[in-house]
């Protein structure tokens, strides 16, 4: 009776309090000169998408001290992020973790594009143990790279790479790190082993597909499976395969005729499955979306949203809908920016919000005050603006600084000799990392478009200097004044 009883205080407690049953792994950190900042935990939801997802944020407290709690049944690569600086490793099942951030130079992404050429975020981890599997995966990347580079001739494809010298590397790997009680790490020596085989050509893609997937489950939670299966499917069905041109796949997806799409794909013996068919058949749609000289995006998309809808493999419903949500801006015909709930300080600190703005072009420009690059792009907005907006009363030119300190916009705009020539909505991003990653902004200066049902017509949007601002979509357009022009009366 009393145990009973206990079962049903825990079953309780978990009702009321669900996010404590939602959480089984704890990291403890500290972060020197770094209070205030946001540090996030991040990982992917499948290995198809590679859809990158916060699992859990925190701000890092006046000492320097945050906490992150997450939750997993499996081995799992995580990435810890701040600002525009990450770093990844594993975390297991019902442990806990502790790491230190030591001092590192947050500005460093003012003097150089980190995300061209990126800067780990520096992480010691404290009273970790020998059996940890970040060592042992770490200790066997070790291992190949190292081999690899003493005998990179014999690995290099401009030379006759030597199988021998293959079979030598998983010999030693097999004796520096043999085999333990961590199936995962077990699996990620026998998978890397499998996917470097093919990538340096020593084995067939026909004979990997039949020793590690045919006639196998589907290992959706193993990350190395998935790698490996992502790395054997990349890009041999969407260029076309042997019996099926690139054409009529292109053809079938812009009629929408996945049956036909499917169906056809199991002529090729490995692709029978029907499970793995249209794994592959998922991966390969979302690389036909990056194909815009052979597939019609928006259809690929339709043919995403076919599968989420119909087929009776639950995990393949999940990743369809992690590669829609990869696409951000197509994901549905009613998908819009977030530009409009976005609220950031003026050159006055007044906080302003682009709500007010709807329903107008908005052209904007993340920019670095100050920068040549930046500056130059300015200019020319500067020079065309009286005549964009006499043209177009609904078009609005927005600057938002990406500097980190706000004084740099505000000496920029107060106190520069030409500052009052930029006479248009100028914000500062205040550190809404998050903001600059939605609009994908890798470099400065960007610029995003967005129209007045807000929606971005373009992945990436021309510069001024392209001439763009000329001949931009708000131009009216001969079929747009048929209506009051006889000459464009049908």
């Amino acid at each position: 009776m009393m145990k009973r009883i206990a079962i049903y205080i825990v079953l309780m407690v978990a009702c009321a309090f669900p996010a404590l049953a939602q959480h089984n792994i704890s990291i403890k950190g500290h972060a020197t000169g770094a209070s205030g900042r946001r540090v996030e935990i991040l990982k992917y939801t499948d290995q198809i998408s590679k859809y990158e997802v916060v699992v859990d944020s925190s701000t890092i407290d006046a000492d320097g001290n945050f906490a992150l709690r997450l939750y997993t049944n499996y081995p799992m690569l995580v990435s810890m992020r701040i600002d525009n600086y990450s770093q990844s490793f594993y975390v297991e099942p019902a442990k806990s973790y502790e790491v230190e951030i030591p001092q590192f130079d947050w500005n460093l992404d003012e003097t150089r594009n980190v995300f061209l050429d990126p800067e780990p975020l520096p992480l010691l981890f404290q009273n970790i143990k020998p059996d940890d599997i970040n060592l042992k995966i770490d200790s066997i990347d070790r291992v190949i790279a190292r081999f690899i580079d003493e005998n990179r001739v014999f690995f290099d494809q401009k030379f006759h790479p030597s199988v021998y010298y293959f079979d030598s590397l998983a010999t030693l790997l097999n004796k520096l790190c043999p085999d333990s009680d961590n199936d995962f790490v077990n699996r990620y020596k026998v998978y890397q082993l499998a996917e470097l085989k093919y990538n340096f050509k020593f084995d067939s893609r026909k004979n990997l597909i039949n020793k590690y997937i045919k006639n196998q489950p589907i290992l959706y939670y193993d990350e190395n499976y998935m790698s490996l299966f992502s790395s054997l499917f990349a890009y041999s069905i969407s260029k076309g395969t042997k019996d099926i041109s690139v054409y009529r796949l292109a053809h079938w997806v812009y009629n929408l005729d996945l049956d036909t799409y499917i169906d056809s794909l199991g002529t090729d013996p490995l692709l029978r499955h029907e499970q793995v068919r249209e794994l592959a058949a998922l991966q390969a749609l979302q690389e036909s979306y990056y194909n815009f000289r052979y597939y019609d995006a928006s259809m690929v998309v339709k043919m995403i949203e076919k599968i989420a809808q119909r087929t009776k493999f639950p995990e393949h419903k999940n990743i369809a809908q992690n590669i829609l949500a990869g696409f951000n801006r197509y994901v549905d015909e009613e998908s819009k920016t977030d530009i409009f709930s976005t609220a950031l300080p003026d050159v006055n600190k007044q906080t302003v919000s682009l709500a007010s703005l709807k329903g107008k072009w908005i052209y904007i420009a993340f920019v670095r005050a100050g920068e040549s690059a930046s500056l130059a792009e300015l200019e020319t907005m500067a020079h065309l603006k009286d005549k964009v907006m006499s043209e177009n009363k609904d078009v609005e030119f927005v600057t938002i600084d990406c500097n980190r300190e706000f004084q740099k916009m505000f000496h920029f705009l107060k106190n520069s000799k030409h500052g009052n020539r930029y006479n248009w909505t100028w914000l500062h991003f205040d550190g809404n990392y998050d903001l600059l990653r939605h609009f994908r902004v890798t470099a400065f200066p960007w610029f995003v478009l967005v129209d007045p049902d807000g929606k971005i017509p373009y992945d990436i949007t021309p510069a001024p200097s392209t001439g763009f601002l000329l001949n931009a979509p708000w131009q009216k357009r001969p079929d747009e004044e048929s209506s009051t022009n006889p000459l464009f009366r049908r």
